[in-house]
């Protein structure tokens, strides 16, 4: 039996030779574009505990991302349960904002989704819009990093929904050298001058996902979190130079660990040593 990546790849060679042949043609383009059009309004519905959301289903990957709404990382939607009706929440790292969505939505928070990949922001709105969440979320479409000024944005796929892409660094979640396929200037920012120079209200919580500079953002945020009640954040345990600084500076903070649980669903033995960290204040 052929491995699982190796039949990937030939689906995929299949479907570019169809692709190629199909829009050589007037009729062929009409009918690929509108098949383009029909997967960016494809819609999941999501139940979770009686709350109904809408999710945009514009690839598999969203796809995905909705169907295991409630199983993939069960410890996130507790810990947003726990937040006071009306609390501000940064989601930095925020893919295409389900759990932007879903604090909106269940604990009424105002939200600020930091999202700078292209190919995740479209979906990102789409699914603000499609639960009726646009005075409560906020996009901010720029990388929050460790100092402020241009540097690149590097990415490891160019599909919706995507992630593990890194900003100012060659590296990936795990330390190791990011394979890149796509790629482009912007500007960055850390957390303490997104709230002092933007004015952005102090949020209450933090969550906090980007795939390998985690450490290197909260550095930059140490006037943000003496005032923060709780910090969700990823890391890699595997990664000890990201797991000592994390560790070194919300302590500093006076936040606490207070639960470190890996999400249920961990797609490859890659992530075996990836956690979700829970920092709470006493």
């Amino acid at each position: 039996m052929p491995a699982k990546s190796d039949l990937k790849e030939a689906v995929a060679r299949v479907l570019r030779h169809g692709t190629s042949a199909l829009v050589g043609t007037r009729v062929g383009r009409i009918v690929a574009d509108q098949a383009v059009v029909e997967a960016i309004g494809d819609v999941v519905t999501v139940d979770h505990h009686g709350l109904e959301m809408r999710f945009a289903a514009t690839n598999w990957i969203n796809r995905f991302r909705a169907e295991t709404f409630s199983s993939k990382e069960p410890e996130t939607l507790e810990w947003i349960d726990g937040m006071p009706p009306g609390s501000v929440l940064w989601d930095i790292g925020a893919n295409v904002g389900l759990y932007s969505c879903y604090a909106a939505a269940a604990r009424g928070c105002r939200v600020v989704s930091f999202e700078p990949s292209i190919f995740n922001l479209e979906t990102l709105a789409r699914n603000v819009y499609l639960n009726g969440l646009v005075d409560l979320v906020m996009l901010f479409p720029l990388p929050v990093s460790g100092v402020n000024g241009v540097d690149t944005l590097h990415y490891s796929t160019t599909e919706w929904g995507g992630a593990l892409s890194t900003f100012a660094e060659s590296y990936g979640y795990d330390g190791e050298p990011l394979e890149v396929v796509f790629d482009h200037r912007t500007f960055g920012m850390t957390i303490d001058s997104v709230h002092e120079q933007l004015e952005l209200e102090q949020p209450d919580y933090v969550k906090l996902d980007v795939d390998g500079i985690e450490h290197l953002i909260l550095a930059g945020a140490s006037n943000v979190l003496r005032s923060v009640k709780s910090v969700l954040v990823e890391v890699d345990d595997a990664f000890v130079r990201q797991a000592e600084a994390v560790s070194a500076t919300l302590s500093q903070a006076g936040l606490r660990l207070s639960e470190k649980r890996q999400p249920q669903i961990v797609m490859a033995d890659e992530f075996a040593t990836t956690f979700n960290q829970i920092w709470t204040r006493q």
